[in-house]
């Protein structure tokens, strides 16, 4: 380890290893095995203390030949980068383009790097929501949206939606509505013009 930052070197290694957000903004860390930079609250693999580097700032760690990390992003000028944010936004953006197929949690947290516990957990609390439950969510929305605007019945909408049973669909649209899809076909649909 090198120093280059007014903080002790011992320091800068707890708060490595304590992901400390404390620190974040006051210096960075480089590996020199994998060749990218961190902030001090990265929740990245703990490096070993002899593959790590410290530097001030992020543009003398670019200067000398690290690129930034990319889950907690080193390089935006925002002092208080929330890593957690671009995990939220990288699941529901699995969802949002899944929704229909059999999604897990544990492929959700292997594609957002972290455990299923983790991801789980900092979902519901930042969202009010678990991944499965804002699964549902989406489901149950594309499902009123195409009980509205096509032919299709409840039966094929359920599975188009993704459920893989028509009773777990219509346990979640009457969860998340008050109503059955047909009770909430006939009590939205527009009045035919005449």
């Amino acid at each position: 380890m090198k120093a280059s930052s007014n903080i002790p070197e011992d320091t800068m290694w707890e708060a490595t290893v304590a992901c400390n957000p404390e620190y974040d903004g006051k210096f960075f860390y480089a590996i020199k095995t994998t060749g990218i930079f961190c902030r001090p609250s990265c929740r990245s693999k703990t490096p070993k203390s002899q593959n790590v580097s410290f530097f001030s700032n992020a543009v003398k760690a670019q200067n000398a030949g690290y690129r930034p990390c990319k889950r907690c992003r080193p390089e935006l000028k925002s002092k208080h980068y929330d890593p957690f944010e671009l995990i939220i936004e990288d699941t529901k953006e699995i969802i949002d383009h899944h929704y229909w197929q059999n999604i897990h949690l544990n492929d959700m947290a292997v594609k957002v790097g972290v455990s299923r516990f983790h991801l789980n957990r900092i979902f519901k609390n930042r969202t009010g929501y678990t991944p499965r439950m804002y699964l549902e969510k989406t489901r149950v929305k594309k499902a009123k949206e195409l009980l509205l605007t096509t032919t299709l019945n409840s039966t094929e909408i359920g599975y188009h939606v993704g459920y893989q049973s028509i009773s777990s669909f219509y346990n979640a649209f009457k969860r998340s509505t008050g109503l059955s899809p047909s009770q909430f076909k006939v009590n939205h649909m527009e009045p035919p013009a005449y």
